[in-house]
């Protein structure tokens, strides 16, 4: 999956270039040797599935919340037999899918390249579309969200989801475009966000990333989903099991590195001045000491690779247990804005807003 926008607009199929699985060969390395039911919780072209299928999976469960990547998955699933198993869900709730303890799970987090590629899905600030953003098709959409949550939710969702440090001054800028009209589009949007920041220059990303980024995140709960998925994961492994998390942007990444750091008993290590505590049971080992990049080839083979990361623990005897959101760096928002709930946060953020307040001024 990827957070950048693609190039030029191409045909949608599952062996088409955009869709090849990122680092699919040191996952494959990582986790061998492959065998047994392994679940893909973010199945999208169902690139990882079939490579873990090809490794040695007797049979793979595949989950996606976006119907429309079941849809495709129906010209060619039925080659496999039932050694595949295309669930329809969020992988949030991937330990009620399997029916049985796993030999692995892989997750791919954030927006697929088929759902970047078609510009009426919304993702896209390159390609005109309406702006939607929702990856089940269902609920509430980016447009609501823009046109509707006020103008201090705007600026806290854009600093806290997307790092935006212009997060105010868009903010306002949104609220102004939508006094006049609804802000509808794609393009009607990056524009808006683009009038608020310098032009970048070569090599540098698009202006409208991190708002995008942020917009996407709020609209499908993208957060809340993966703390929720990294413990469903916790509870449907068997021991020796093997989870594998490729992320895409720093914040996603924070938290999966949190969370191995933590359900290995080694987060103390990250603050020296953290207090002992009486119990640090290690849910997890860890199989990739840190994140594994793309190397050079992967990259010109595949741009959208670039900014991925790998990171993958092993399942102990350790019983599952519950995971505290704070101690994994989770973004809160504040929980007093006039807008209608659009995302659900994790915990209660009472310090939260004390904390989002007095960065005001940087913003």
């Amino acid at each position: 999956m990827e957070h950048s926008d693609p190039a030029p607009d191409r045909p949608i199929s599952p062996d088409n270039q955009a869709h090849i699985p990122v680092l699919i060969g040191p996952l494959i390395a990582a986790v061998g040797p492959v065998s047994g039911h392994w679940l893909d919780g973010t199945f999208g072209a169902g690139g990882y599935a079939r490579a873990l299928l090809a490794a040695g999976a007797q049979t793979v469960t595949g989950v996606d919340r976006d119907p429309l990547a079941l849809q495709m998955a129906a010209a060619w699933a039925h080659e496999y037999g039932d050694r595949l198993h295309l669930v329809p869900g969020n992988f949030s709730e991937l330990d009620q899918y399997a029916g049985e303890a796993l030999d692995g799970i892989v997750l791919d987090l954030g927006v697929s390249s088929m759902q970047l590629d078609q510009a009426a899905r919304g993702f896209s600030f390159a390609k005109d579309g309406p702006l939607d953003m929702r990856m089940a098709q269902s609920g509430e959409s980016a447009a609501d969200l823009v046109n509707s949550a006020s103008e201090e939710a705007l600026a806290d969702i854009l600093y806290h989801y997307g790092e935006e440090r212009a997060s105010r001054r868009i903010a306002r800028a949104i609220v102004a475009a939508r006094a006049t009209a609804p802000i509808t589009t794609t393009l009607q949007l990056a524009a808006i966000v683009s009038a608020c920041l310098p032009r970048p220059k070569p090599g540098q990303s698009h202006p409208a990333t991190r708002s995008f980024q942020a917009i996407r995140i709020a609209v499908n709960t993208e957060f809340s989903e993966l703390i929720e998925g990294l413990m469903a994961a916790e509870r449907a492994l068997k021991p020796g099991g093997m989870l594998a998390v490729v992320t895409f942007h720093s914040l996603e990444d924070r938290i999966v590195k949190r969370f191995f750091l933590n359900r290995s008993g080694n987060d103390a290590q990250t603050n020296r001045y953290a207090p002992e505590r009486a119990e640090d049971t290690a849910r997890f080992t860890l199989v990739t000491k840190g994140a594994v990049a793309p190397d050079a080839e992967e990259i010109a083979r595949n741009p959208r690779s670039r900014s991925s990361k790998l990171r993958v623990g092993q399942r102990t005897h350790a019983p599952a247990g519950p995971v505290d959101p704070a101690a994994l760096g989770v973004p809160v928002l504040p929980t007093s804005y006039n807008t209608r709930p659009t995302h659900k946060p994790v915990q209660k953020a009472g310090s939260a807003r004390k904390a989002g307040s007095a960065r005001k001024g940087s913003r």
